[in-house]
């Protein structure tokens, strides 16, 4: 919620609920803003990496680049929209799938979970691999057609993948999957090493993508869909001052959904 506006900020007034992004800033004239992909900025702030916030009471944000939270979403339902759902919708996006196209899912957490819930609003046949029960059993109640170990075969071909799991040898395995002209999409900032594959997988037009922040445009289209759905997420709330229980029930892979700080005790 906006406590004080900047001198000269006049978007959202006092007291408006919104979000603030891992994309925190762009430059604004390098080619890539100017070719409407900031995303790709040359000198771009992210939250919590190059800025403060995230782990924090308060925090200044450029009000271009701060959203409005829509109605009948609570604070804690909110909070994994403005980066892992936003990443994932950009995710979905580079795909390119669209109604009856069967799309898998490697690696079931915050992004994937809120992804699954865009995906079959548009049509999209969705199958989770994924190395935690309890995670298949979420992907199952959402909606997924499937659900099955991380490395296990989908019982159908796919038209597009995204892979969420920061694992690299997950990426062969993956591309098995797609049908020809396929796409893989890797939704991560991070990933261990890929190991080596055969050309074969990647033969056929199939294409790997990786997924670079958001834009703007993703982050205002993402949020008129949630609305639209409505989107409901799965969350783990951990006050402020066990920040570090929550990160490390994440490296852990025990958060079903995403992990949430609640910041007022």
């Amino acid at each position: 919620m906006i406590e004080k506006q900047g001198e000269n900020a006049r978007r959202f007034a006092v007291g408006t609920r919104v979000g603030v992004a891992w994309l925190h800033e762009t430059d604004g004239v390098c080619e890539y803003c100017r070719s409407g992909a900031e995303n790709l900025c040359d000198n771009p702030t992210f939250t919590g990496y190059t800025v403060d916030g995230g782990y924090a009471e308060y925090i200044v944000a450029p009000e271009d680049f701060v959203y409005a939270i829509p109605a009948g979403f609570p604070d804690e339902q909110a909070a994994p929209l403005f980066c892992a759902g936003i990443i994932g919708f950009r995710s979905l996006r580079l795909s390119g799938v669209k109604a009856g196209a069967r799309l898998g899912f490697y690696g079931f957490g915050a992004a994937a979970h809120v992804a699954i819930q865009v995906a079959r609003h548009w049509g999209v046949e969705v199958f989770a691999c994924t190395r935690d029960v309890r995670h298949q059993k979420l992907a199952l109640e959402l909606g997924a057609a499937w659900a099955g170990s991380t490395f296990d075969e989908p019982p159908k071909k796919l038209d597009a993948a995204i892979v969420f799991a920061p694992a690299g040898e997950i990426v062969p395995t993956a591309l098995k999957a797609l049908k020809k002209s396929g796409a893989l999409i890797l939704g991560g900032i991070h990933m261990s090493a890929i190991p080596s594959f055969s050309y074969e997988l990647l033969y056929q037009e199939r294409m790997i993508r990786s997924v670079a922040n958001n834009t703007r445009q993703d982050g205002e289209d993402f949020l008129r869909v949630a609305a639209e759905i409505p989107i409901r997420t799965h969350v783990q709330i951990y006050p402020l001052r066990e920040a570090n229980r929550a990160l490390n029930a994440l490296k852990n892979d025990a958060i079903s959904g995403a992990a949430v700080l609640r910041i007022a005790e």
